[in-house]
């Protein structure tokens, strides 16, 4: 194979067929395919591309400039696993994903990229001259990272998982933030390259960004319930003249829900000792634990929706 894999070079067109091109670089001959081109080539003309093996094999140039490169790194989609080989990445290139080897990936394959993950990724040569992706490490990272404040707490964040650890998740969000993942705000391991949605809890000394997969507390109640108690605290004496007994048409005019969701709801408050039922009224004995801590937030939500 040649030297100038993975290189953009500026190559010469030497011939054609139907389909593609044959252009060369220093003695090198390469395919382009003419629907990678303006279709304005002839003999002589010369042409600047990416040097690559596509699919067939074939030492091939292409003007579309992959997103990533040697020492160049950028996401791409995980389109094809292979258990026996690893992942590959859509980098941009026409007819060619690039391989992800599975020494680069984590030892439960359960934890791999899934199709529609996403991975940074750079390219390298190995000793055979073909193309391998090379997952972004930690430092990577760090030097595109930006530096969080204050005004990110609760926010809601998009961030992908880029490093799975013993001690937790880290993850890049869509605005650069590096952000990690204890495992007590998640139910189960992320995998590598997942997308995931979740809130800040926090801002780390380092710059890092805590985060949390779990639920916001209104909806790990319920809504229906999470309404009912937003209800239930703003009245004054934290009562409201319901029951599961109450008129059906009643329920329906007031809290926009059936009966059968009111007492569903009831029935989940009841249960935690949240609420009681005494006298025609339903009376908030106190906050459930879920919004004890948000409940402003929480309540400013489920209003808002």
């Amino acid at each position: 194979m040649s030297s100038i894999m993975g290189q953009i070079v500026t190559a010469m067109v030497t011939d054609e067929n139907d389909t593609e091109f044959l252009v060369q670089k220093d003695g090198t001959t390469m395919h382009l395919l003419k629907d990678d081109t303006n279709g304005q080539l002839t003999n002589g003309s010369m042409v600047k591309g990416f040097v690559y093996e596509n699919e067939d094999h074939d030492l091939s140039l292409s003007t579309t400039i992959p997103r990533a490169g040697i020492d160049q790194y950028a996401f791409g989609d995980v389109v094809k696993v292979r258990r026996d080989l690893g992942v590959f990445v859509d980098i941009g290139l026409p007819d060619k994903d690039v391989a992800v080897s599975l020494d680069d990936l984590p030892e439960m394959k359960s934890l791999w990229p899934k199709a529609g993950d996403r991975l940074m990724v750079g390219l390298k040569i190995d000793a055979k001259d073909r193309i391998w992706g090379d997952v972004a490490d930690e430092e990577m990272f760090r030097e595109i990272a930006k530096k969080p404040d204050d005004s990110l707490k609760n926010k809601n964040m998009k961030f992908t998982v880029i490093r799975l650890k013993m001690i937790g998740t880290f993850v890049i969000t869509d605005d650069d933030y590096l952000g990690f993942i204890h495992p007590s705000e998640r139910f189960n391991e992320p995998r590598l390259g997942q997308v995931l949605e979740g809130r800040v809890i926090g801002i780390r000394t380092d710059g890092t960004i805590n985060l949390s997969i779990k639920p916001r507390a209104y909806e790990a109640i319920g809504d229906d319930a999470a309404m009912l108690v937003a209800a239930l605290t703003h009245n004054d004496d934290q009562s409201l003249p319901f029951t599961d007994k109450s008129d059906p048409e009643d329920i329906k005019e007031y809290f926009g829900i059936s009966k059968g969701q009111f007492k569903r709801a009831v029935g989940h408050l009841l249960k935690g000792r949240y609420v009681k039922q005494e006298d025609g009224k339903l009376i908030l004995i106190k906050m459930p634990e879920e919004l004890e801590n948000n409940a402003d937030e929480s309540i400013d939500d489920i209003e808002n929706q």
